[in-house]
């Protein structure tokens, strides 16, 4: 499997993040992807090359333009502002509040974000920048013929909207390669979502679209975050209508609960007969996880990444989270692994 990998990841490091009322060092730090890519080359998986040059072009397919020159400029607005700290929203416009975009940068950090534990510092435009071509890079490896790829994307994508961020995500990675497969001749194209967190962001980007499938299994929102989407009734609106499907799940889920959820999407996905397959492919399933709570051990995810393979679709998988950074190597190798074997 063709693995693409860029270092400018390291470009994002926020020093803090709110977490239990407390200024925490983020759970989503660079590390994370070290012991990845260790892992990867200790099983013989050493076919890593960087990516290509990002088309902005790309990302505008799938993100509002003004969110995207917010991003670009953000950094420079804030600093000539004269704050010294990271960027992290103060005020967020909800229910009753206008949705007008200030003129101010503390109050535009609000108006494109969802939630506040995501700082923005000096280096992350240029590593979501990054992440976003890694994706694209290995989308177009899929896209010429081969049976799958993975995007070892650092930040992650899933929880961006079109025109927001937050759960660590700027640019959704997942989104802007399901789109690029679209423009380039897939006629329909099914997104699975692994990751522990509902893939909020990819949910409402394609929730009133027929062409893309999306199928999330993640912790009961009522439980965890990102709290307010991912409910199960959620089943797409207009000429999305029957193409969204969430299995939100309690705490303490282990694998045969987790699997049954996922033999039900998989069973959706054959049933749609898309052209390619997206895997948002996070980890923090895992029963250590320090920001979870379900109880899939390190020979699950290599079983349920040989499920997958049983679809027999060309496949894409995008690096979302994980969080218990000793393992998160081991597991996600053994879900690809798992797929490769099968």
């Amino acid at each position: 499997m063709k693995i693409i990998y860029s270092e400018d990841h390291r470009k994002h490091f926020a020093q803090g993040e709110i977490y239990g009322g407390e200024l925490v060092t983020p759970f989503e730090r660079p590390s994370r992807i070290e012991y990845i890519l260790r892992e990867l080359k200790a099983r013989g998986m050493t076919d890593i090359s960087g990516p290509g040059r990002l088309d902005l072009k790309a990302v505008t397919r799938i993100h509002d333009e003004g969110f995207v020159e917010f991003l670009r400029t953000a950094w420079k607005e804030w600093t000539r502002a004269g704050y010294r700290g990271e960027i992290i929203a103060t005020a967020i416009p909800n229910r009753s509040l206008q949705q007008r975009k200030p003129r101010l940068i503390d109050g535009k950090v609000g108006y494109y974000t969802h939630s506040v534990e995501t700082a923005i510092t000096a280096g992350t435009w240029e590593a979501a920048c990054s992440s976003a071509a890694v994706a694209l890079t290995a989308q177009k490896i899929v896209a010429n013929g081969a049976s799958s790829a993975f995007a070892l994307c650092r930040p992650p994508g899933h929880h961006a909207h079109d025109d927001l961020y937050g759960g660590y995500c700027f640019l959704n990675n997942a989104a802007i390669a399901t789109q690029a497969f679209r423009d380039q001749g897939a006629k329909r194209v099914a997104i699975l979502d692994v990751d522990f967190h509902h893939g909020n962001g990819t949910q409402d980007i394609f929730y009133e679209r027929g062409d893309v499938l999306f199928c999330s299994l993640h912790g009961a929102p009522e439980d965890c975050y990102p709290h307010f989407l991912g409910y199960k009734g959620e089943k797409g609106r207009g000429k999305g209508a029957g193409y969204n499907f969430n299995y939100p799940m309690p705490p303490k889920t282990g694998f045969a609960r987790w699997s049954e959820a996922l033999a039900d999407a998989l069973k959706q996905i054959r049933r749609y007969k898309p052209d390619v397959l997206v895997v948002s492919l996070g980890v923090d399933t895992f029963k250590d996880d320090p920001i979870s709570f379900f109880r899939l051990t390190s020979p699950d995810f290599t079983r349920y990444g040989a499920m997958i393979a049983k679809l027999k679709l060309p496949t894409l998988f995008v690096m979302e989270g994980g969080y218990a950074i000793e393992a998160i190597g081991v597991n996600t190798v053994n879900v690809l692994e798992g797929f490769e074997n099968a």
